[in-house]
């Protein structure tokens, strides 16, 4: 993660519509709480510009001191339809004065009304459920658990291993990384399931072979039969490229599992609820998962997630034995109901393709301006990453990154710390609600702090 000085800096203001800067960055009031923060909490919790969030609305986030950044990270994906939207703030404050603010897993009306609305999203909502929970990682390792039932059940326990990819991240808890595709990130399991196995991801710039053969070959490589495999688990996108799936090999991917009767994962938590310009990134590919892990922009604020499923996968556990102490939270769920009407009615996907169409391809101009450092741009949407590379190198080069990411925060325009394997990959990740003069705004911001730090 990346590391952020935290020594003020003197830099020039800025005053436009949507963009303020007026003190020292970060600023020097604000330092008190930062070593507050040192103390009282772990360092891992550290790692992103030093911003001291006070509000938040729409495209924009401002600290208590007068200062104002246009955001390009949605939090990190969640605020899909915005920061703070007042029709999802007027449906939690509905819950709160009723007041209904805990529920276990007794029933209660917006958990049908939600569980109705997420399975009316999948391929054939009439033979999908969705079952709510709490975080990303929950849904992730749901989506595992329910694989490897449905294998053992069905077909006993030689049908056993689990399929992920090179480069994914799935959570942060343990059958999450486990997996994942990044070894760094599982070095404090020690022991690792072997039936955990990873295949390289097809994204066309770290792996130049996209071919559905090179899927095929690994595993037979790794000693693993399709018959002897459980579910396979992709992120629509890698998040951290983003990195897409080629349309034909997801096809494929799909019809090889539907052929061995393998449970097919897409793991939506970061690329769901309109992200990519459709509902779901996997609509792009033309493909039936049969499992759907969804959270992030699933509310555009609180915490929940979800798993979408086909009804007979999901309900392989009686009652009482798959539940999660604040599944179906009522605030949030009152949340996430407002979050999918804001998405109806505001048209937010459908603005996503359109301000997509043309946002990808400045942010690939300004890659190709200086195509020796900045290796590659993947984009779909509202959602993209630049790579940043040694020159002339596909070697990872942080340091470039991070240079790019202090310049825009700096000049007002707000993104979480790069990402990638090494911490490389510039991220852009803008609410789908952001008016189209900010993101022309930003844009430029962007390309001018990039055309700096190449000089």
């Amino acid at each position: 993660m990346a590391e952020y000085d935290l020594t003020p800096v003197k830099v020039p203001s800025v005053k436009t519509r949507y963009r303020t800067i007026k003190t020292a960055l970060p600023v020097p009031e604000s330092l008190p709480i930062f070593e507050t923060l040192r103390h009282s909490e772990p360092r891992s919790m550290s790692g992103q510009p030093p911003i001291l969030w006070h509000k938040a609305e729409g495209a924009t986030v401002s600290d208590k001191w007068g200062n104002q950044w246009i955001d390009w990270s949605s939090g990190v994906l969640i605020t899909n339809v915005g920061h703070g939207h007042p029709a999802i703030r007027r449906a939690i404050q509905e819950v709160l004065d009723r007041p209904l603010l805990s529920t276990y897993v007794f029933p209660h009306e917006g958990r049908a009304n939600l569980t109705d609305a997420l399975a009316a999203l999948a391929p054939d909502p009439k033979s999908y459920q969705a079952f709510l929970l709490s975080t990303g990682s929950e849904a992730t390792e749901n989506c595992i658990k329910l694989s490897k039932t449905y294998a053992l059940e069905k077909y006993g326990p030689q049908k056993k291993y689990f399929v992920t990819f090179n480069g994914a991240f799935h959570g942060r808890t343990l059958g999450a990384q486990l997996a994942g595709g990044m070894p760094r990130l599982k070095r404090w399991v020690g022991a690792l399931d072997a039936t955990f196995v990873q295949v390289p991801f097809p994204d066309g710039y770290k792996n130049t072979d996209v071919s559905f053969d090179l899927f095929l070959k690994t595993l037979r490589d790794l000693g693993v039969a399709p018959e002897a495999i459980a579910g396979v688990m992709v992120e629509s996108y890698q998040g951290i490229g983003p990195d897409f799936i080629p349309v034909d090999y997801a096809q494929k991917l799909a019809a090889f599992c539907q052929k061995h009767d393998i449970v097919l994962t897409m793991d939506e938590v970061q690329s769901g609820f309109g992200r990519t310009g459709k509902m779901f990134c996997f609509e792009h590919y033309g493909i039936k998962p049969d499992l759907i892990a969804c959270g992030k922009g699933i509310t555009s604020s609180l915490p929940l997630s979800a798993v979408i499923g086909r009804a007979d996968i999901m309900s392989l556990y009686p009652p009482g034995s798959m539940t999660s102490t604040h599944s179906a939270s009522p605030l949030a769920v009152a949340a996430s109901l407002a979050n999918l009407k804001v998405l109806k009615d505001e048209k937010l996907v459908e603005r996503a393709a359109r301000l997509g169409a043309w946002f990808v391809p400045e942010l690939e101009r300004i890659q190709l301006k200086y195509p020796q450092v900045l290796g590659c741009c993947h984009g779909k949407g509202l959602v993209a990453g630049i790579q940043a590379v040694k020159a002339g190198t596909k070697t990872p080069d942080p340091a470039l990154a991070l240079r790019v990411n202090i310049g825009c925060y700096q000049k007002g325009l707000l993104m979480f710390a790069p990402v990638g394997l090494a911490g490389e990959c510039i991220k852009i990740a803008p609410p789908l609600s952001i008016e189209e003069d900010a993101l022309r705004e930003s844009l430029a911001v962007f390309e001018e702090v990039v055309d700096q730090v190449m000089q």
